[in-house]
């Protein structure tokens, strides 16, 4: 028995069973959003109370996609990064353009960056398999990109380098890095 994973189950199961609006149900990205409102309850990412977003885009969220009394939420240990506008115009650029939440997202993923472990844990997500998730629906363009299955964040920061002209990584390909499994490999 695993009490976070009982606590989480519970607390998305709530969530989701909430009348939400028909737009809202219809979101395939609902249950993502969920995942990160209940994480950031249960302390896990980097996310501030209102998840990086603004306080009108918060309460949008919240009355649209879980009306209700809010789960208690505290500022997780994010703080600013100097590419956080950049991150987020990128992730505005190559959003699917179908849905608010996707806008939502951006400003989610972008903030989430600032962390220092795998994406989808800064973000407060149960497993990687979320991340994807909210990648190939919010952002499909720029997640076909990733073919070789990167890890998310470090996809980002390298599209994102290599568009700017920034060449960090004294290695000239990915193959040939010594951090290649790291990258690559499967989320334990």
């Amino acid at each position: 028995m695993n009490p976070s994973h009982d606590c989480r189950s519970l607390l998305m199961a709530e969530l989701l069973n909430r009348p939400a609006t028909a737009q809202a149900v219809a979101d395939p990205l609902r249950p993502v959003l969920a995942s990160l409102l209940v994480g950031r309850s249960l302390h896990q990412g980097v996310l501030t109370a209102a998840l990086g977003l603004s306080g009108q885009a918060f309460q949008t969220l919240w009355h649209d996609y879980f009306p209700g009394e809010h789960l208690a939420l505290q500022n997780g240990p994010g703080e600013d990064i100097a590419e956080l506008e950049d991150l987020l115009n990128l992730l505005l650029e190559y959003r699917a353009g179908l849905r608010e939440s996707e806008v939502w997202l951006a400003h989610i993923v972008a903030y989430s960056c600032c962390g220092r472990n795998h994406l989808w844990q800064d973000l407060g997500l149960a497993h990687r398999n979320e991340l994807s998730v909210l990648m190939t629906t919010a952002f499909p363009a720029l997640a076909s990109l990733n073919v070789g299955d990167m890890k998310w964040k470090k996809f980002i920061y390298h599209f994102y380098c290599n568009r700017e002209g920034i060449y960090v990584c004294p290695v000239p390909s990915c193959a040939e890095c010594a951090d290649h499994a790291k990258c690559f490999s499967p989320e334990v």
